[in-house]
């Protein structure tokens, strides 16, 4: 049972939203601004909300159908059984819990940094979050079956997570830290979209709207490149910006796992050998991100 519950809180996913709280705090770190304990509670809480995604999209998908026998990727817990549906809505409500429970600390210990009314802001945006993170595939109308999924990972995984952790570390708001927020935020819509391939067969016929269902699969191979490049464009657009030096581009390495997870999309049919890919992008993400960092 436990290897079924550490199944539905999707690992792979995991390292892509350490890796969006990273941005943001090394950023904060290289103007000066850096508290270790903000940070930790960033992170717990971007692991909560993220574990609440997967486990609502888990329940969702299976309510609405499109979890079925002929979907191309794993197996989720609920479509299999393995984890009743009554279990998945009480291991929601623990994480909503705990996501609250994370968020409000973190905005206790951020009080003195980004006072009352940013406290309110951020406190808005955290319920903001956790209702994206439910409604994404539950609900009469889940926004994810309408095609609006990508905008609302662009949205809290890039801007609301780099910028966020910035703010709290910093407690001043800065247009500087959007080019790698949105950097962020088109890898995170890459993982997305790399699912949505996958799963666009059994999408389709439970009436799932994503971008690869609207647009086709070949279609969604070039829509990928397209995120990927802008990906890398921003991130070295602000490093030129900030005339960096030659071993700050370290990061471009990276481009190496990506430029072969675009080689295998362009060159495959079978959505099934996509899933792999997931995993590739998180890590590469999580990679690209600390290296980035540490050289800034």
């Amino acid at each position: 049972m436990i290897k079924t519950w550490i199944s539905a809180f999707r690992l792979r996913t995991l390292f892509l939203s350490l890796a969006c709280i990273m941005m943001g705090y090394f950023l904060a770190s290289a103007n000066g601004y850096k508290n270790s304990i903000i940070f930790s509670f960033c992170l717990l809480t971007a692991l909560f909300l993220q574990i609440l995604s997967n486990l609502a999209n888990d329940y969702g998908d299976s309510v609405h159908g499109a979890d079925h026998d002929g979907r191309k990727g794993p197996k989720r817990a609920v479509q299999s059984g393995k984890i009743t549906k009554e279990q998945m809505k009480i291991a929601i409500g623990i994480f909503v819990g705990l996501s609250l429970l994370s968020g409000i600390s973190l905005l206790y210990f951020s009080y003195e940094v980004i006072g009352f009314y940013g406290v309110v802001a951020l406190f808005t945006l955290g319920i903001a979050s956790i209702i994206a993170a439910i409604t994404y595939t539950n609900g009469k109308k889940p926004y994810g079956y309408a095609g609006l999924g990508d905008i609302s990972v662009f949205i809290f995984f890039g801007l609301v997570a780099v910028c966020g952790t910035y703010y709290l570390q910093a407690g001043l708001p800065d247009l500087d830290v959007i080019l790698p927020s949105i950097s962020c935020g088109l890898f995170s819509v890459a993982l997305l979209n790399l699912n949505n391939m996958r799963d666009i067969d059994s999408d389709m016929v439970a009436g799932k709207k994503s971008i690869p269902a609207r647009i086709g699969f070949q279609n969604a191979k070039f829509y990928h490149l397209f995120i990927i490049l802008s990906a890398f464009i921003c991130l070295i657009s602000y490093s030129y910006m900030h005339n960096a030096a030659i071993s700050n581009y370290i990061y471009l390495i990276t481009m190496l796992p990506f430029i072969l997870s675009l080689v295998k999309i362009f060159k495959t049919d079978d959505k099934q050998s996509l899933d792999p890919l997931l995993k590739v992008t998180s890590l590469s993400t999580f990679v690209l991100v600390i290296l980035f960092g540490l050289f800034l």
